[in-house]
This record gives C-alpha cells, sequence and structure tokens, in this order.
C-alpha cells in the first residue's frame, strides 16, 4: 500500500531530496501547485492531472494535490558509532527519544531538532515512532534533514556519549531549571515517552535532570512542546557563550 504526503513544504523536500518514487497528482491549478509541479518533473517523478472528486476518492484530506509513493532512501540514517568517530564540535546537542511512540509527536520533535540544528537524534529500534509519510507531512519535510541514528540499547549509546564528553540531562519535572543548569558544551537531552517519562534504566545513566519551569494549572507540557523548549536553551546557552568570546 502506497503512502500519501499531501503538505505542501512535506513534498517539497521529499521531492528535493528525490528520495521518494511514485506520482504527484494535481487537482487544482495557481502558483504554488505550477511550483510543485515543476520540482515534480525536476525530479523524474510524473505528475497526474485529475479531478477533485477523483483525488478525494485517493486520498481523503488532500489539499489540491498529494504525492502517492513510497520512499526510496533515508540519507539521514546514521551509525552512531562513524558519527562519534568523526565528531569534534566543542558545542553540540543530540537529542534521545526514549519510548516516543506517537508518530505526531515524534515528526513535532524532528521539526524543533531542525530549527535549532540538533546535530543527531537516537531512537531506539524497539518502542519507537519511525518515518513514515505522516512524519514528513507533520515535521513539514524536516525529517529529510536532520540525522537519526537508531540504536538497540539506549543505554550503551549514553556510555558512547559519555566518553566522548557528552553531560546528559534527562528531561524530568522535578529536575533543576533549565535556566539555572549550565548546558553549555556537548550536551545531551533525554525525552522520555509521553505516558510514563523515562525508562528506568535510561533515568539511572543520566548525569544531571533538567526541568522547564511553568506556572500554569496543567501538570505537564506535551513531549514535543517540552523538546523544542530545552533545545532552544541548550542552544541559547550555546551563542551566549561563543559571543562571550568574541
Amino acid at each position: 500500500m502506497s503512502d500519501y504526503i499531501t503538505g505542501f513544504h512535506g513534498i517539497e523536500e521529499a521531492l528535493k531530496k528525490k528520495q521518494f518514487s511514485g506520482k504527484l497528482y494535481i487537482s487544482k491549478k495557481n502558483k504554488r501547485m505550477d511550483q510543485i509541479k515543476e520540482l515534480a518533473l525536476k525530479s523524474a517523478v510524473p505528475v497526474e492531472e485529475v479531478s477533485s472528486a477523483e483525488l478525494d476518492r485517493l486520498c481523503p484530506g488532500n489539499k489540491g494535490f498529494a504525492l502517492e509513493g513510497k520512499s526510496t532512501a533515508k540519507s539521514t540514517e546514521v551509525d552512531l558509532d562513524s558519527f562519534l568517530r568523526t565528531f569534534d564540535k566543542e558545542n553540540a546537542l543530540v537529542v534521545i527519544l526514549d519510548g516516543i511512540t506517537d508518530v505526531h509527536n515524534y515528526a513535532a520533535i524532528l521539526r524543533s531538532a531542525d530549527q535549532f540544528y540538533a546535530d543527531l537524534v537516537i531512537v531506539p529500534s524497539r518502542r519507537s515512532a519511525s518515518d513514515s509519510a505522516v512524519v514528513t507531512k507533520v515535521s513539514v519535510g524536516a525529517n529529510n534533514w536532520v540525522p537519526v541514528a537508531t540504536v538497540s540499547n539506549l543505554t550503551r549509546a549514553m556510555k558512547q556519549l559519555n566518553e566522548k564528553g557528552f553531560w546528559i540531562y534527562g528531561a524530568h519535572m522535578n529536575g533543576e531549571d533549565c535556566n539555572d543548569l549550565n548546558l553549555d558544551g556537548r550536551t545531551v537531552i533525554i525525552m522520555g515517552s509521553e505516558g510514563t517519562g523515562m525508562s528506568r534504566i535510561v533515568r539511572e545513566h543520566c548525569d544531571g535532570f533538567v526541568s522547564i519551569p511553568t506556572d500554569g494549572h496543567v501538570d505537564s507540557l506535551n513531549v514535543s512542546v517540552a523538546a523544542g523548549i530545552l533545545m532552544y536553551e541548550v542552544r541559547r546557552q550555546h551563542r551566549q557563550k561563543s559571543a562571550g568570546k568574541k
């Protein structure tokens, strides 16, 4: 069964990266459609103009266009060992997702990871959302740009990062205020699952815990929102230190 990407930016990024094999369906004519059509043709993806009724039958919820097919590659998938072997940045941001199974949350985290130029996102091979057309749509194509490493053992990955000079902080409501915590240098942020948080063994291997100060009436932030805030804070501290050196 084919996947459908219906978001303009998701389609645009999939075509730009030439990582999608299939067909572009178009049911309307306007400037945006012309841009997508031109990009598809440049990427050797066939374009078929159909009626709105036909496209609705093929892909309900479309916006006048839909890219049907399958992803052909994952150039952003990296090997952790290879990544660490050549890594030499002084300031770095790695995000570990421990049991993030909701594809919408996963996609939103990738979108933030792209905006705050995370060096790497690490996910476990089990109990984790993975790449799909939904992820491409919700992340607005960010999954085509963010390096992702899939590992079989998160605690082993954490030890490898420690050996490379990374400090590892788990996101936890009882952790230290992110405004007071030194997140400069090589930093790892771990986001736990939507329901139960980090697993016990992952929690035991953290160097510390970080929280976001809030004054609302509900218990906690959505995991993808919290991830974005923490990524921003890490990069803010990185920029602040870099500016101080000038």
